[in-house]
């Protein structure tokens, strides 16, 4: 279901909703669950770190919808945000955030939840966890998910556990890392875990799972497995990947000698996902994730997809640029580097463009993914395969949609640090550097057919290592920055030039003509 498809108006004859807090609105499963709780008629409430992040959602202003700024690791920010409410979903997990500390922090986020709900009086935790088998053997990733359950079940608040397996959708990081893998690899040599069984689920699934949690009193105190139609192999997910994506059919040769760590350094380099993220979920390859019994469908009745279902409707909505959330989105926003004092770079380029200031940008939004960066692409493509040998997202993680952005979302190696509608656009790096580099762009009106670009290249070297790094590409700036700046500008002045033709050729479309992207 398209955010285009979710009514945000309470349901006639319903009574008032429920007070609901959920923990990780601005995640991949978080950001698509809050316009289904608005939907069903609740109150919602949302914590974050970083409230700028949901700014671009379309349920932002709904009425029933308050955003808190909070830190889970600040026990009284969470305290105040426990008030008054019934219901909390706990989507939290730190896996992309707090590299390999992540399970420490996972059990210390989780513990003062627990604690300021049970202060609170909430009535019951929602957690979505993973599915493997119980016992020895778990890796250290599901051996986390595990143990937030213990924590938060230790608080006291009633719990109810989801435990999925692989989510199927598009933007997860599980559906991208399969794509990926199967799309660039017509032989693949893997690990002996692609004859692993799992039970994957369609996102749409999940959520319809979480939502009904809420109608279903029956589900309190439960740990429920919650899983699609089919039990499979990785290897035969890889083979009907390629088959619905129109590819010959892959090569699976699996060998005993691959390690989880050279899994992840190989999926590092060729998909979007970082080898430091790709390696807890390597591991979990290996255990095999099934459900163990139906009590999920028979609490929660209703049909679910099919893998190959699961499959079409992702490839679908990634094919159309409707991706709801991403799973890139997700994580702690750096805080923005003091460009005054100490040892700073800058690269100033300045146009004036024979456009409109909101054509222009436009046209900035469109930086990255596949459209490219107005000129010596090759340069980049270079920098983003070094980025991804050396362990970075590289330029592969693309963005969520090709034209539209918002603040904290993943642009390639970038992050959107700053978004102001039809005026400026800060990035900053998340490549290898031995810095602290941003990107900007601000567009200034000189009149309604001519605007100005500032183009701004900053760069705070970390260490002598980083004033020989920021030296060593200086001959290289001179080529990509002034392509650049150049190409936004002919672009903006091809799209002007268009718009004007429409409006002469219907004088109508001159008032459907809008200024932000």
């Amino acid at each position: 279901m398209s955010p285009q498809e979710i009514s945000l108006s309470p349901p006639a004859n319903r009574a008032d909703g429920l007070s609901v807090l959920v923990c990780g609105a601005s995640g991949y499963i978080g950001g698509r669950l809050v316009p289904r709780l608005l939907a069903e008629g609740h109150r919602v409430r949302c914590l974050a770190r970083s409230p700028e992040k949901l700014n671009e959602y379309p349920w932002r202003q709904h009425p029933n919808l308050t955003v808190t700024a909070g830190d889970l690791d600040t026990p009284d920010e969470v305290a105040a945000a426990c008030q008054e409410i019934d219901v909390i979903y706990y989507l939290v997990h730190s896996m992309i955030s707090a590299g390999k500390d992540y399970a420490d922090q996972d059990r210390r986020l989780a513990a003062t939840l627990g604690d300021a709900a049970r202060r609170a009086g909430v009535s019951r935790i929602i957690y979505l966890g993973g599915l493997g088998e119980v016992g020895e053997g778990l890796s250290e990733h599901l051996r986390s998910r595990r143990e937030v359950e213990q924590v938060l079940e230790a608080s006291g608040v009633p719990l109810t556990v989801l435990r999925a397996a692989m989510i199927i959708g598009s933007g997860s990081a599980s559906f991208e890392i399969l794509r990926y893998l199967v799309h660039r690899l017509p032989v693949m040599v893997t690990p002996r875990w692609v004859q692993t069984q799992t039970q994957p689920i369609a996102v749409r699934d999940v959520l319809r799972y979480l939502v009904e949690c809420l109608r279903s009193p029956a589900t309190t105190g439960q740990t429920l497995d919650i899983g699609g139609t089919d039990v499979l192999t990785y290897a035969e997910m890889m083979r009907l990947m390629a088959r619905k994506m129109g590819l010959v059919p892959r090569l699976v040769i699996p060998v005993p000698v691959l390690t989880p760590r050279l899994s992840s350094l190989w999926i590092g380099l060729v998909t979007p996902v970082t080898s430091r993220i790709a390696r807890p979920l390597a591991e979990g390859l290996r255990n095999r994730t099934v459900c163990r019994n139906d009590l999920a469908a028979r609490l929660m009745p209703g049909p679910v997809f099919s893998v190959e279902q699961a499959v079409d409707a992702a490839l679908g909505k990634s094919a159309e640029g409707e991706i709801e959330t991403r799973w890139s989105t997700a994580g702690q926003m750096p805080g923005d580097p003091s460009w005054s004092g100490g040892t700073s770079f800058a690269d100033a380029r300045q146009r004036i463009v024979k456009a409109p200031a909101g054509t222009v940008f436009r046209v900035v939004c469109r930086i990255g993914g596949s459209h490219g960066y107005w000129g010596a692409d090759y340069l980049w493509h270079v920098r983003g395969w070094l980025d991804k040998f050396l362990g970075g997202p590289g330029l592969r993680r693309g963005r969520r949609h090709p034209e539209q952005l918002g603040f904290g979302e993943a642009v390639d190696f970038w992050r959107v640090t700053s978004y102001l509608p039809g005026e400026s656009l800060s990035l900053r790096a998340e490549m290898r550097l031995p810095g602290e580099a941003e990107l900007r762009f601000d567009v200034i009106a000189i009149d309604d057919a001519t605007s100005r670009i500032d183009q701004t290249a900053r760069f705070r070297p970390r260490g002598l290592l980083g004033i020989v790094y920021w030296y060593a590409v200086l001959p290289l700036h001179q080529l990509v920055f002034p392509s650049m700046i150049a190409g936004l500008a002919a672009e903006a002045e091809r799209d002007a030039a268009k718009n004007e033709t429409v409006e002469k050729q219907d004088p109508a479309a001159k008032s459907l003509k809008t200024t932000d992207p």
